[in-house]
């Protein structure tokens, strides 16, 4: 049985801070490899019976017990090889949504040693793929640790840092919103595990690959670099291979598009 289907929240104040779910399913893996690239989003990811490795390599092990792994914001290239069955449930969370369900977490590397999820609910989530029955179960599950998280000052750079309509650079931002860089950058770093900078680059540079891949595919790199505010195609073409070694054109077409949401992964 092979499965990779996105799906999203039902619970109207989940929906705020989680972008969307995936479960991948997959019995007849032997060893599979794959790429991601920076993202603005963090995960965590559920794996029914696995060990992490070292090197980040899972392997499936039936006696095991199973395996969360919160992923932080990705600045760089990620490299994934799963050895084994793959079963896997992926919650894909916006930028601060975390932080309203779980408290003192290091978001600046990979966290393998919490339990996000009881014992119980990992097993209830694993007894059925139906992505109806997860969506129910995931969203309860999720409210009962619900709390506010007020970050004022984070979520409106975080939102104006979105707004496609003008790009401020890190000192137009802080003075902006009123606080020194300083402040701000080391509120992003405690709060998202990256610098002001970082952030940025990665939202245009995702914004630009969700224009290409999924609103306007037949529009060429030069109107979309002014639509995201790069000075042109040839800064464009230096932010896409800084962040996936690869030219635009390359990293397309060695790509593919996973469920109907974003991801978007090298397959080896």
């Amino acid at each position: 049985m092979r499965i990779f289907e996105t799906f999203k929240p039902k619970n109207e104040i989940i929906k705020q801070f989680i972008q969307y779910y995936y479960i991948e399913i997959d019995d007849e893996n032997i060893a599979r490899e794959f790429t991601c690239f920076p993202h603005y989003n963090t995960a965590i990811s559920l794996y029914k019976s696995h060990k992490r490795y070292e090197d980040a390599s899972v392997e499936f092990q039936p006696d095991l017990l199973p395996l969360q792994i919160f992923t932080p914001i990705r600045k760089d290239v990620f490299n994934v090889k799963q050895i084994g069955e793959i079963y896997r449930i992926v919650i894909i969370f916006n930028p601060l949504g975390i932080q309203n369900f779980f408290k003192g977490l290091d978001f600046t590397d990979f966290i393998t040693d919490f339990d996000f999820f009881s014992k119980n609910e990992i097993n209830q989530l694993f007894k059925n793929p139906d992505v109806e029955i997860l969506t129910e179960l995931l969203d309860s599950f999720l409210f009962k640790n619900f709390h506010t998280n007020e970050n004022k000052i984070v979520k409106n750079a975080i939102f104006k840092i979105f707004d496609d309509s003008q790009f401020l650079n890190v000192f137009e931002l802080s003075k902006n919103i009123q606080v020194s860089r300083r402040h701000l950058n080391r509120l992003f770093n405690e709060n998202l595990g990256v610098s002001v900078k970082n952030f940025q680059e990665i939202v245009r540079f995702r914004n630009a690959l969700s224009h290409k891949i999924n609103q306007k595919p037949f529009d060429n790199f030069t109107e979309i670099s002014y639509k995201y505010n790069y000075s042109d195609q040839s800064h464009l073409n230096k932010v896409f291979t800084k962040l996936t070694h690869n030219s635009p054109g390359n990293f397309l077409k060695k790509g593919t598009h996973l469920g109907s949401e974003d991801t978007f992964w090298h397959l080896k």
